[in-house]
């Protein structure tokens, strides 16, 4: 597995927004505008590849010079339950850590809270709704 950051507009960036089309947008009938696709090129774009196929990804977005927002994890199915979520995880805090941020939150799935607390990350909101399901502001000390 080789993790990288991904620039935006090449090729590996157009397998990062297919990647988190399939298992992120299509499930819940939605897709992505080039309004949001666009918002990116300002974003931290990180992915998991094994031998050229992106197994894995995510974004961290700056909130405030202090904190870091993760988005858009996702890690292709044959592959979930196998570490590869924690490894970019790791990696992600790792690079965050790197350009001098305190804190990164999320928007965290409802289903995929147990993954973030293992993590060491903790609730810090009530459940809300985003893109259609619920979800939860988690965060976590750098």
């Amino acid at each position: 597995m080789a993790l990288k950051i991904i620039d935006h507009g090449s090729s590996d960036y157009q397998k990062m927004v297919e990647l988190r089309l399939q298992l992120l947008r299509k499930p819940l009938g939605l897709g992505f505008t080039s309004e949001e696709l666009e918002k990116e090129k300002e974003d931290i774009l990180l992915g998991c590849f094994e031998d050229d196929q992106l197994e894995a990804c995510c974004i961290l977005t700056e909130t405030d010079p202090s904190t870091i927002r993760l988005r858009q994890m996702a890690v292709g199915a044959p592959l979930q339950g196998k570490g590869i979520g924690r490894v970019l995880m790791s990696f992600a805090e790792n690079i965050s850590r790197d350009r001098k941020y305190q804190r990164l939150t999320m928007h965290a799935r409802k289903s995929a809270v147990g993954f973030y607390e293992k993590s060491g990350y903790r609730i810090c909101s009530d459940e809300f709704t985003e893109v259609t399901i619920p979800h939860y502001v988690m965060e976590k000390n750098l």
